[in-house]
C-alpha cells in the first residue's frame, strides 16, 4: 500500500491521504503537485508534503487523478515555513497554501478558461487534444475544467491546459489584460548650432518670413527662461496656441531637436550616485556597524532619519551577499515603492532583479516563481510586497524589510493573517540568513527588541549630503478660522508657502489621509445623513462621479438632490478628502498642474507608475495624496510638504493611534528637501500643543517611544503583552450577541488571562453582517503555544454548538 499526504487549497486545517501506485510512489517527491478528487465531483490541485505507507483509519483513501509536475515546485523550506505560519497565526494550512501559490498553479474544476484575444496561433503545432480545446474556445467564450474533461473524454486534462497556457493561447479568467506601456514624453530643445549669439542671428534670419514658426521659437525662449526645466511639445504648443505640425516643421528644418524621456525612474537625476556608489562617512560607519552586528545577531535594526540614504547601504550589503552566491529578498510595504526601487537596483545590478507582487498577472507570477525555484540569475534579488515571502527560495542569505513599521506588512483579510516582518525573521532563521529592518520611525515592538538586546541596533542621524532636516511649522486652525484667514481648507500660511514654491519652480506634496470629496453629506433641516444599506457607515461623496460610495462594501448611489428623510433641499458636506483638496487647489492656483494619488486614481497594474512618473517628470506641480505618499518615495524637486489636517489620524480608537500618527507625519515630512535646499513642512491642526504633534515637530522619536511604552505597560498592550483578537460575524443580531457572550464566558473561565469583550467595534456592521470582537491579552512570559491550543479547543467546541454554527469566527494573532 502506497500513500501520499497532501494539502488542499481549501480552508481546511487537516491534511488528506490519497493512495498511489508503486510507480507513482517511486516518482513522487515532496513539493510536487497532484490533481485529486475531493467531494462528489470536484478536482483540486493538491500539494504533496509526505510519502508514506500508513493507511488512513477514518476513511477509505481515494486514488489521485494524476501527477502535475516532473520535479518539486515547492521546497521543503517552504512547507516547514507554511506549517509554522498556520500554527502560529491559528489558520488552516489550506489557507496558507492557497495564499502562497500563484493561482495559475492551482487549477481547479471550477476555474474558467478563456482564449487569449490577441495571440496568433499556429494550429499545425498543436497536438490533437490541444486542438480540440482550442476549437471549442472558438465556438464559446469560456470553458470550465469539467467542460474540457467532457470534450476530451478523459480525466487527465491538466497537462493539456498547462501546455496551452505556456504557449500563450489560453488565459485563466481572473486576469485583466493591461495595455499600459511606459510613457514616452516628447520634449524639444534648440539645436546646438544656434547656441551662440551668432547662431541666434542666423536663426532670426532663417525664420524671417515664417511668422508662425517664429512665434513658437520665441515662446520656447520665454518658457525656458521662466520655467528652467525641460519643455514638452505639448506645453510649447499650448503656450504658443499653435499646432504640433509647426513644431514638426521646425524639427525637420533642424532648428529644434526632439527627444523622448521615458519613465524617469531609472535616472537618479544628475547625481551619478548609481554608477559608482560612494557612501558618505555616516553611511560607511552604519554599513560597517551592521556587518559587525550580524556577527553576533541574526536581526539588526537600522534607524536612519528620512533621506539618510538607507537604500545605498542596502545596495552595498546586497553586493556582499550576492558575491557569496546567496539569494536576497527585499520586502516593501507598498507596491508603489517597488516602482522607484526596481529601477535603482536594476541600474546597479542589471538583470539580477525580479519583482513579485499582487498586481502581476498569473503568467508573470509563475515565471518569477520558476526563476526563484531554479535559482536563476534573473532572480538573485527579489523585490516585492509581503506575498514575495512565499517564493521557493533555494539559498536565501539576506532579507531586507524596508519601512518595517508599516501596518501594511500585516495581512488583515483573508487568512493567513500573518505579519510579513515576523514571518520573514522565522524564514531567515530556517535558511540561516540575516535580516535587516530599516526605518526612520521603527515600530515600538522592534525598537523595544533592539533596546533589550534581542536585535542589533545601528543609527544614522544625518541626511545624505548633510542636507538639513526639514523645518516643521504648525498652523493653528482654530485661530485661523477665528481670524477668517482660511480659504476653503487652506490657511493663509500654507497658500503663501505654496505660491513661493511654485514661483521657484519647485513641486509641492499635500497629504490628506482620506479619499473622496467629503465623508458626510448632511441635511441642514433634519440632520439626516445618508448611510450605506449594508454597513454602519455614512456614504462618502465622490464629486467626480457625482455619487455617494461606501468604502467598505462598494455600494453606491447617485448624489441626492434632496433629503431622503424630509425632502429638504438644504444639503451640506462635512469633512474633506483628497478630491475636495484637488478642487480647491484648482480654484486657488488655476495655472498649476495638479495630480492626485489615492485608491481611486491608482487602479490597474501601472496606476502608481503613471502618477509617480508624471510627478518625477515634473508634469505635476502639486501632488495631493493619501498615505501612499508617506512611504519612502524620493522626489528631489519637492521642498514643501503640507499636512492638511493632522488631527483625524490622532483620534482613532486604536492603541497605536499616536504611534501611527507620529510615523505617518514624520514620513510625509521626510519627502521634503531631499536635495540641496532645506525643506519646509506645514502641519495644519486644531491642537498644536498635542504631545504627538510636538514630538513630530521636534523629530523626537525617543520621546514618543518612552511615552507610548509607559502607556502600553499600564494598559497591557504590546510589546509587554501579545494580543489575539477574535472577530465574530453573523447576519442575525441576537444570535451573534448570544454566541459571542457564550464564547467570552468560556474563554474567561478557561484562561487565566485578561479577556476583553465582547464589544461592538466602531463600525459594527459590514455587508449586512453584525460584528463583535473579543480580545485576549497574553503576557510575554506566558507560553503562547499552550494558550493557543486552549483557545483552539474552545473555538472547536463553539463550532460544535448547533445554534452557533452559522457564526463565523476569524482569529487574528498579534493583532496590529
Amino acid at each position: 500500500m502506497y500513500f501520499v499526504e497532501v494539502i488542499l487549497p481549501l480552508s481546511l486545517a487537516k491534511t488528506f491521504t490519497y493512495s498511489v501506485s508503486e510507480a507513482e510512489f517511486l516518482f513522487i517527491k515532496k513539493g510536487m503537485r497532484v490533481a485529486v478528487p475531493f467531494g462528489k465531483s470536484k478536482i483540486y490541485t493538491a500539494l504533496v508534503i509526505e510519502i508514506h505507507n500508513n493507511k488512513p483509519t477514518l476513511y477509505e483513501a481515494k486514488e489521485i487523478h494524476q501527477i502535475l509536475d516532473d520535479f518539486p515546485v515547492v521546497t521543503e523550506f517552504q512547507i516547514a515555513h507554511w506549517i509554522w505560519i498556520a500554527d502560529y497565526y491559528m489558520c488552516a494550512i489550506g489557507d496558507v497554501y492557497r495564499g502562497a501559490m500563484p493561482s495559475g498553479l492551482l487549477l481547479e474544476s471550477e476555474t474558467l478558461i478563456t482564449k487569449k484575444s490577441d495571440s496568433f496561433v499556429d494550429e499545425s503545432l498543436l497536438s490533437d487534444d490541444e486542438y480540440l480545446v482550442y476549437e471549442a474556445l472558438q465556438q464559446q467564450s469560456s470553458l470550465k475544467i469539467l467542460d474540457i474533461t467532457a470534450i476530451l473524454n478523459k480525466k487527465n486534462i491538466f497537462p493539456v491546459i498547462q501546455k496551452l497556457i505556456d504557449k500563450n493561447i489560453l488565459v485563466l479568467q481572473e486576469e485583466v489584460q493591461e495595455s499600459y506601456k511606459p510613457k514616452l514624453v516628447r520634449y524639444v530643445r534648440l539645436h546646438s548650432k544656434y547656441d551662440t549669439n551668432e547662431g541666434l542671428k542666423d536663426l532670426l534670419e532663417v525664420l524671417k518670413s515664417a511668422n508662425k514658426q517664429k512665434e513658437i521659437v520665441l515662446n520656447y525662449f520665454q518658457l525656458s527662461a521662466s520655467e528652467k526645466k525641460p519643455i514638452t511639445v505639448k506645453r510649447l504648443v499650448e503656450a504658443a496656441q499653435s499646432s504640433p505640425a509647426i513644431v514638426k516643421a521646425l524639427v525637420d528644418k533642424e532648428i529644434f531637436e526632439e527627444y523622448f524621456l521615458q519613465e524617469d525612474r531609472i535616472n537618479f537625476s544628475g547625481k551619478g550616485r548609481e554608477d559608482d556608489l560612494q557612501l558618505s562617512n555616516a553611511q560607511q560607519f552604519a554599513f560597517e556597524s551592521v556587518k559587525a552586528s550580524f556577527k553576533q545577531k541574526a536581526v539588526c535594526l537600522l534607524q536612519g532619519v528620512t533621506s539618510s540614504g538607507k537604500t545605498e547601504i542596502y545596495i552595498k550589503l546586497i553586493e556582499e551577499y550576492l558575491a557569496t552566491g546567496k539569494q536576497v529578498l527585499y520586502l516593501l510595504p507598498e507596491i508603489a515603492l517597488t516602482t522607484q526601487l526596481v529601477s535603482r537596483l536594476r541600474a546597479h545590478f542589471g538583470n539580477k532583479v525580479a519583482v513579485f507582487h499582487s498586481k502581476y498577472n498569473n503568467n508573470e507570477r509563475i515565471e518569477v516563481w520558476n526563476q526563484v525555484l531554479q535559482n536563476a540569475d534573473k532572480a538573485q534579488i527579489v523585490i516585492g510586497a509581503r506575498s514575495a515571502l512565499f517564493l521557493p527560495f533555494q539559498d536565501l542569505g539576506f532579507i531586507i524589510i524596508d519601512e518595517e513599521h508599516e501596518q501594511t506588512f500585516k495581512q488583515s483579510d483573508p487568512a493567513p493573517r500573518y505579519h510579513a516582518r515576523d514571518a520573514a525573521i522565522v524564514l531567515a532563521n530556517s535558511h540561516q540568513a540575516k535580516v535587516l529592518l530599516g526605518s526612520a520611525t521603527p515600530s515600538i515592538e522592534t525598537f523595544f527588541n533592539a533596546k533589550s538586546d534581542k536585535y542589533g541596533y545601528v543609527e544614522i542621524t544625518e541626511r545624505f549630503g548633510n542636507v538639513m532636516m526639514p523645518e516643521i511649522a504648525l498652523v493653528d486652525l482654530k485661530d485661523k478660522y477665528f481670524r477668517k484667514k482660511m480659504n476653503g481648507h487652506f490657511s493663509d500660511t500654507l497658500i503663501e508657502e505654496i505660491t513661493t514654491a511654485l514661483t521657484l519652480g519647485e513641486q509641492v506634496i499635500l497629504f490628506q489621509n482620506r479619499r473622496g470629496y467629503s465623508p458626510i453629506i448632511e441635511c441642514i433641516t433634519c440632520g439626516h445623513v445618508p448611510h450605506c444599506e449594508q454597513c454602519d457607515v455614512s456614504l462618502t461623496y465622490h464629486k467626480h462621479k457625482n455619487q455617494l460610495r461606501c468604502h467598505y462594501c462598494g455600494y453606491s448611489m447617485a448624489n441626492p438632490t434632496l433629503c431622503h428623510a424630509c425632502s429638504s433641499i438644504d444639503l451640506t458636506t462635512k469633512g474633506f478628502g483628497t478630491e475636495q483638496i484637488e478642487q480647491e487647489l484648482i480654484a486657488i492656483f488655476p495655472n498649476a498642474k495638479i495630480g492626485r494619488m489615492d485608491q481611486d486614481t491608482t487602479r490597474g497594474k501601472f496606476g502608481f507608475e503613471k502618477i509617480i512618473d508624471s510627478f518625477k517628470n515634473r508634469e505635476f506641480d502639486i501632488l495631493v495624496g493619501t498615505q501612499m505618499l508617506a512611504k519612502g518615495l524620493d522626489f528631489d524637486n519637492v521642498n514643501l510638504v503640507g499636512i492638511m489636517n493632522a488631527d483625524n489620524m490622532l483620534y482613532h480608537p486604536d492603541f497605536r493611534a499616536f504611534e501611527r500618527s507620529f510615523q505617518m507625519m514624520t514620513q510625509v515630512a521626510g519627502r521634503a528637501g531631499r536635495s540641496e535646499k532645506r525643506g519646509k513642512v506645514i502641519i495644519q491642526t486644531y491642537n498644536p500643543n498635542h504631545n504627538t504633534i510636538q514630538q513630530v515637530t521636534n523629530t523626537d522619536y525617543n520621546g514618543m517611544y518612552k511615552e507610548q511604552l509607559y502607556d502600553r505597560q499600564i494598559y497591557k498592550y504590546p510589546p509587554y503583552f501579545r494580543i489575539i483578537k477574535l472577530t465574530l460575524k453573523q447576519r442575525d443580531f441576537d444570535k451573534l450577541k448570544e454566541g459571542s457572550m457564550w464564547l467570552y464566558n468560556v474563554l474567561s473561565q478557561n484562561l487565566n488571562l485578561p479577556v476583553l469583550g465582547p464589544e461592538e467595534p466602531v463600525i459594527s456592521r459590514i455587508r449586512n453582517e453584525y460584528i463583535r470582537n473579543i480580545i485576549i491579552k497574553i503576557p510575554q512570559n506566558t507560553p503562547i503555544g499552550s494558550t493557543k491550543k486552549t483557545i483552539q479547543k474552545i473555538l472547536n467546541s463553539f463550532e460544535a454548538v448547533a445554534q452557533y454554527r452559522a457564526i463565523r469566527v476569524t482569529t487574528n494573532v498579534d493583532f496590529y
